[in-house]
């Protein structure tokens, strides 16, 4: 079996335009503030009420779509985000963006929870981090191009002709994958699963310590990232007065680092887990950490880089240990595992949106720096989730579980 790689390029594609859509309104603040008669705090809160439907619908969305094929399942959830995109693009008011955000929430679980099963069907015996790791090359590729261009194009021609190439770019990804996706029906173990059982499994999942351990870690690290994260506008040019095409520049910047450190620990994704992980959420702690006082813009600078580096290159580590730790059960560990990133998501934008409004902005980079320290210590406390090494071997047998 041969790598499909025409499929890995359109999931990654497709990857792409969930990540940077939904984190677009990042490097629009001040536009759709100044545009919709809102304040840049609560533009913020974009993000958070689309991470609590996101989290809120992932389980039961999940498996109440268990019996549908996989390819047209994948299709479908890309569809309704392009459609929510243009609806996004022409939304007259500050609550009707929102509105037309959280019905591409409501595909978003459904859409990461499948998207790694899929990506390990494509692949291999024993490649199945490898293929992860390049299908979120387009997660890198949304930091590295889809934020910045989309907010220099925002500042360009306006917010609203950003968000909408990308309802354009989405109903693109939409056709080919129709084209490229073998057919991939549901496992049989799917198909004779209710939808009341599937609900139960998610849940029972989480009784896995691994599968627990491993959604702890991911919550931890992403509350703390998502709240410097989703300020990083005001925190840089309080820093670095850096703005319009100097924030573009910076954005820019962050996601290339980020790409060049995914594509430097990617083929380790199956082999070393545990040491990279850790290096990596420690240049993390340290980096993101650097930003509480104002340095002056070259530090700023400098550490923001080392932050998108090393924070971007770890969801692909989270992704994989999905698919390892959880061999016979993937699509239920994964939308579990959804559902603690979009609590991160969430809970970091809301509590960075607490903070901002209090004036308390500086306090941010503190707070990440210290959740990324937790999650240091997590993961160095769980060699079964992160293992220090892994050999082909385990790589054959949970490649033979997930097929049975």
């Amino acid at each position: 079996m041969r790598l499909n790689r025409p499929a890995i390029v359109v999931l990654g594609s497709s990857s792409f335009c969930y990540v940077a859509a939904e984190t677009l309104p990042v490097g629009l603040l001040p536009q759709i503030s100044t545009d919709l008669g809102v304040t840049e705090a609560q533009v913020g809160l974009l993000l958070t009420s689309y991470a609590v439907v996101a989290a809120l619908s992932t389980i039961p969305f999940t498996a109440l779509t268990m019996r549908v094929p996989r390819h047209l399942l994948i299709a479908a959830t890309v569809a309704v985000f392009a459609v929510s995109q243009a609806a996004a693009a022409l939304a007259p008011t500050f609550v009707i963006l929102m509105l037309s955000r959280l019905v591409c929430a409501l595909a978003h679980g459904v859409f990461w929870s499948i998207i790694g099963p899929i990506t390990a069907r494509l692949a291999p015996p024993g490649q199945a981090g490898r293929a992860t790791a390049m299908v979120f090359i387009g997660n890198s590729l949304a930091i590295v191009l889809g934020v910045p261009a989309g907010t220099a194009l925002g500042q360009w021609l306006g917010w609203r002709v950003a968000v909408g190439f990308f309802a354009v770019a989405g109903a693109i990804c939409v056709a080919l994958l129709l084209k490229v996706l073998p057919t991939l029906p549901a496992l049989p173990r799917d198909l004779a699963a209710g939808t009341g059982r599937q609900l139960r499994d998610a849940v029972r999942i989480l009784r896995d310590g691994r599968v627990a351990r491993l959604c702890l870690i991911t919550t931890v690290l992403v509350v703390g990232h998502f709240a410097a994260y989703t300020y990083i506008a005001p925190l840089v040019r309080r820093d670095a007065g850096l703005d319009g095409a100097g924030l573009s520049a910076l954005l820019l910047g962050y996601g290339l680092v980020g790409l060049l450190t995914n594509f430097a620990v990617g083929r380790f994704v199956d082999r070393r887990p545990g040491p990279l992980v850790i290096a990596l959420t420690t240049i993390v702690t340290v980096s993101v950490g650097l930003l509480a006082p104002v340095l002056g813009a070259a530090p700023t600078i400098v550490a923001t880089l080392l932050w998108g580096g090393a924070f971007t290159a770890i969801p692909v580590f989270l992704a994989a240990a999905v698919l390892r730790v959880a061999p016979t059960a993937r699509d239920a560990a994964s939308a579990v595992y959804v559902v603690a990133f979009q609590i991160g998501i969430g809970g970091g934008a809301f509590v960075g949106e607490r903070l901002v409004s209090a004036g308390h902005l500086a306090v941010l980079p503190l707070l990440a720096s210290g959740f990324a320290l937790v999650a240091t210590v997590l993961t160095a406390l769980s060699p079964t989730v992160f293992p220090r090494r892994i050999d082909a071997e385990e790589h054959r047998r949970a490649e033979v579980a997930a097929l049975h």
